[in-house]
This record gives C-alpha cells, sequence and structure tokens, in this order.
C-alpha cells in the first residue's frame, strides 16, 4: 500500500493576523479547520498593545495644587465673615452727619455712657470667669474623684447644658428669685410682709450670678476630659506616702488641669465680653455692658455709625483676647 504523505503545514502570512490572531488552514478528511495563533503576550501582544505592539508608557496624572484646595473655603469664609465685618468698619469710619472718618471714633470714646459700659463689661467678664474657674473646678473634681450614685448621669447632663440657651437660664433664676418668684413668694406667705426681700437679680451682682450659673458648665466639661486622663497611680502613691487630699488636689491634679482651666476660662471670658441674652432678660436697667450699648444705640437711637464703633471695640477685645490665649497655651505648653 503506497504511503500518504503528510499535509505540509500551513504558513500564516503576517497580513492574515487580524488584532494578534493568526490563521491557518489543515485538511483533515475534506473539511477545512481554521487553528488561532496568538502572538506572545496575550491575544494582545505583548504588554497588552494591539497587534503585538508595545502600548505607549501613560501619562503621568496632573498634580493640583495645594493652595487651590484652599481656595473655597477661604471664598466661602470671606463671603460669611469677613464681608459683613468690613462693612461695620467701614460704617464706623462714615459718620451719618458728615465729618473725618475717626471722628465717630472720637465722640464715642469721650462720652461716659461708654465707658462705663466699658467698665461694667469687663468687671463682669472677669468677675464671671473667676467664679466659673472655682466652681467649675470643685465640681469637676466631686464628679471625677468622689463616687457617688448617679455621676455618670451628672457628666451627661453637663453635656445637654451646653446646648441650652442662655436666657433660658435666666428665665428660671426669674422664676426663683425674681419679684414675683418662688422665693418671694414663700417669703410674704410666711411672714405676711407685702414684698419678698430677694431684689439682687435686677442688679450687676444678679447677672454676675446668671453668667456664672450658664458658663459653669464650659469650664466642667474640658476638666472632666483632662481628670480622665489623669494616671491614678500617682493618686494612689501620693496617698500612700501620707498625703493629705488637699496637698494631692494641689501637687498632682492641679498641674494637670492647667491647660483645661486656661482652656476653660479663654472660652468664659470671651463669651462673657459678648453677652447679651443674660442682661437683657434680667432686666437690669442699671447694667450697660458693651453689648447692650450697641443695641441701644442701633435699634434705639438709630446712631449706626456709634453702634459699629462700640461693635469695632468689642470686636477687638475679643480677637486681642484670644491672641493673648494662644500666646500663653503655647508657652505653658497646652
Amino acid at each position: 500500500m503506497a504511503e500518504v504523505p503528510a499535509p505540509a503545514a500551513a504558513t500564516v502570512p503576517h497580513q492574515a493576523r487580524s488584532e494578534g490572531e493568526g490563521r491557518s488552514e489543515h485538511q483533515n478528511g475534506g473539511k477545512t479547520r481554521t487553528v488561532r495563533s496568538f502572538a506572545p503576550g496575550g491575544p494582545d501582544g505583548p504588554g497588552g498593545a494591539p497587534g503585538g505592539f508595545a502600548a505607549p508608557a501613560a501619562r503621568a496624572p496632573r498634580t493640583v495644587p495645594g493652595w487651590l484646595w484652599s481656595v473655597p473655603p477661604v471664598a466661602v469664609l470671606a463671603l460669611v465673615f469677613l464681608y459683613p465685618l468690613a462693612l461695620v468698619v467701614q460704617q464706623s469710619l462714615t459718620p451719618e452727619n458728615g465729618g473725618g472718618a475717626f471722628d465717630a471714633y472720637a465722640q464715642v470714646f469721650a462720652s461716659h455712657a461708654f465707658r462705663e459700659a466699658l467698665g461694667t463689661t469687663v468687671w463682669l467678664a472677669v468677675g464671671a470667669t473667676a467664679g466659673c474657674l472655682v466652681l467649675g473646678f470643685v465640681l469637676a473634681l466631686v464628679i471625677a474623684f468622689v463616687p457617688f450614685p448617679g455621676s455618670r448621669g451628672v457628666a451627661k447632663f453637663i453635656d445637654v447644658f451646653l446646648s441650652f440657651p442662655s436666657f433660658l437660664i435666666t428665665l428660671a433664676l426669674l422664676f426663683i428669685y425674681g419679684t414675683v418668684g418662688m422665693a418671694n413668694g414663700a417669703w410674704t406667705g410666711l411672714t405676711g410682709a407685702a414684698e419678698g426681700p430677694f431684689h439682687f437679680l435686677t442688679t450687676p451682682w444678679g447677672v454676675l450670678l446668671a453668667e456664672i450659673t450658664y458658663f459653669t458648665p464650659f469650664v466642667m466639661r474640658p476638666l472632666l476630659a483632662a481628670f480622665s486622663q489623669l494616671d491614678t497611680a500617682q493618686l494612689e502613691v501620693a496617698a500612700g506616702l501620707g498625703a493629705r487630699p488637699a496637698r494631692i488636689v494641689r501637687q498632682v491634679i492641679l498641674p494637670e488641669a492647667l491647660p483645661a482651666l486656661a482652656a476653660g476660662g479663654s472660652l468664659v471670658l470671651v463669651m462673657c465680653l459678648n453677652e447679651f441674652g443674660i442682661v437683657l432678660f434680667t432686666g437690669a436697667k442699671d447694667v450697660t455692658t458693651l453689648p447692650m450699648l450697641i443695641y441701644g444705640k442701633a435699634i434705639l437711637e438709630s446712631d449706626y455709625s456709634a453702634a459699629c464703633v462700640v461693635a469695632v471695640v468689642n470686636i477687638a477685645i475679643s480677637v486681642g483676647l484670644f491672641g493673648l490665649y494662644r500666646v500663653v497655651s503655647k508657652r505653658a505648653g497646652a
């Protein structure tokens, strides 16, 4: 029997490739079979390039300058905060009755009402801050280191108290110590007197009491956070060495609490300088602070230039105190 020669292998021309594929045909039993072959590196060739060609190097992504990301927040800040402040400063430099740019400043600084309001604002803010620091430190010390039932609930209530508006506390004090409040009502009911003895709420001392009552939790909150980070082993060692509680507080607890006291005290001082609702709701007619003077000049007297001058002074004092706090806190290592 004669041998049948094997069919020669078909060559795959380069032109027959389509997208990196080669085709070859073999005759087998009268049928045509297509054989697909791929270039090295997959059907797309080395590097995934079509037809076996190398892909071009990818372009590096463009980097956005870091300062460009600060433009949107700075623009919003300028529009919402800085632009109104600029209008206030501009109004303070343009007196309504004409004259020089600083005539309104000279008139306001020379007035007795401004000097009295400035003095009242400063001593109320300093007195309230001192009272809040003392009372807040004592209360935070008790809550943190003297276990009693409900201490956690009291700590949680302090967080809720921070969200209360200031006039709400003033109204509560009016219900207790006001002219027709509970204390005066109980006094007149027991003694038969025509009126009660509690009239201090409409005096500067009543405003001071209301501010201390409202702002004390703003000192307690950072103190409680600082006390929670204090190592109790130091207290145990000091007590084991025979130190009395007062000495432990003075030499162990107080140094650790100084940054928190500085933070809370500076916050209370700035807030007291700008407090308006407490003074207004107590009805203390003889107590005029800088915010009350601004209200009187702008709303009651329609003297907007003078009101803007007082507002600029109030802003300058607040910003100056904040800057002083930052310097002191850096030196203290807070």
